[in-house]
């Protein structure tokens, strides 16, 4: 039974450009911390090897604080630590990848061609990128010839991409030979895939740092049984989650319904408020003060729309006239949720008549 443990696109030492300077320096710290977090991780859970598959930083101006912390956590980590430079965090003989901070037990690919590392329970593979774009597949005429143990690569490419980052065509994933091909790049989880025999992932990014990227974010424990069949299991280790919610003013006190509607989530979360709805020009500065105790860090979007008279030309002789009449009939005579439903129906009704966008 083989166990690892398959991270990426860490881009430490990101700017967070959206947030305040005093926020993004927090954020910076807590991407340190998350090292920390990867590291237990892999100590307590038994890792046999840890894949960093690029953008580990996010570009060559790497804080000082970072490099420090990168090389107490990964060093404490009993196990091997392979990394695949990325198209962000480039193999270069002035990078942070060629200083002599690096512990003994961290493997860095420094070549574009890939290389290959016999260990006791695998045969390990992978690459760098070795400037900021790379117009070859990195798998390309690769085939894993070993067959008496497990074979795993990892690097920074892109399935399907057909782009200057690696560009990996799955046809060559299967025919690659490898058991588990562990990748970088791509920030969303994939989850496990396979092409042909070939199991690959992408882990996605281990924290948000955008309205780009939503959600839980983490990192895959890989296992690879007797068998060479793989299985994978997505860990949660993000701090904060970045989420975009909808707020309805429609009939509503403004305050109460971002209260409502922000409550239920997390006071860790980096949230994006967006107003819909009806409403007389909404106040975004006092809706962002009241917004603020239940995130993080929040910011208000003004997508809401001014009121209008549904029923304003009922009594036209005309097509909208004549559908508005039989309508408000329908209302009268209904109950309970089916009333709400048609009063919506008159809005798309009305959009459609008079060819405008004022979709409920």
């Amino acid at each position: 039974m083989l166990h690892i443990l398959h991270a990426a696109d860490l881009h430490l030492d990101a700017p967070f450009a959206a947030l305040t300077a005093e926020q993004a320096r927090q954020r910076r710290e807590e991407q340190r911390l998350l090292l920390d977090k990867l590291a237990d991780t892999a100590i307590e859970r038994g890792a046999d090897l840890l894949v960093l598959a690029g953008d580990l930083l996010d570009s060559a101006q790497t804080y000082r604080e970072t490099a420090q912390a990168l090389a107490a956590a990964l060093g404490r980590i009993p196990a091997l630590v392979a990394i695949s430079p990325g198209n962000h965090d480039f193999y270069a003989p002035g990078s942070l990848y060629a200083a002599p901070i690096w512990p003994e037990n961290v493997l860095i690919f420094r070549e574009s061609g890939v290389q290959r590392v016999d260990l006791p329970k695998l045969t390990l593979y992978g690459c760098a990128f070795t400037g900021p774009f790379r117009d070859t597949s990195p798998l390309a005429d690769f085939h894993a010839l070993d067959k008496s143990k497990p074979s795993v690569m990892v690097l920074h490419g892109d399935v399907d991409g057909g782009g200057r980052y690696g560009s990996i065509l799955r046809s060559e994933i299967a025919q690659s030979g490898l058991t588990y091909l562990a990748l970088g790049h791509i920030h969303a989880c994939s989850g496990l895939q396979r092409e042909g025999g070939v199991y690959w992932a992408y882990p996605g990014c281990t924290e948000g740092r955008g309205f780009d990227e939503l959600g839980n974010k983490g990192a895959l424990w890989v296992t690879v049984d007797d068998t060479d069949t793989v299985s994978a299991e997505f860990l949660p280790l993000c701090r904060r989650r970045y989420e975009i919610l909808e707020c309805d003013l429609t009939g509503r006190d403004p305050h109460r319904a971002v209260a409502d509607t922000l409550a239920p989530g997390s006071r860790e979360d980096i949230c994006r408020l967006v107003l819909t709805g009806e409403a007389h020009t909404p106040d975004l500065s006092a809706l962002t003060q009241a917004a603020a105790p239940f995130r993080w860090a929040v910011t208000v979007r003004d997508h809401t729309r001014v009121p209008r008279n549904l029923w304003s030309r009922e009594e036209e002789d005309s097509l909208t006239g004549l559908f508005l009449r039989d309508m408000r009939r329908r209302i009268d005579e209904a109950e309970g949720e089916e009333k709400a439903l048609l009063e919506k129906a008159v809005r798309f009704g009305l959009s459609a008549l008079e060819n405008g966008e004022d979709i409920p």
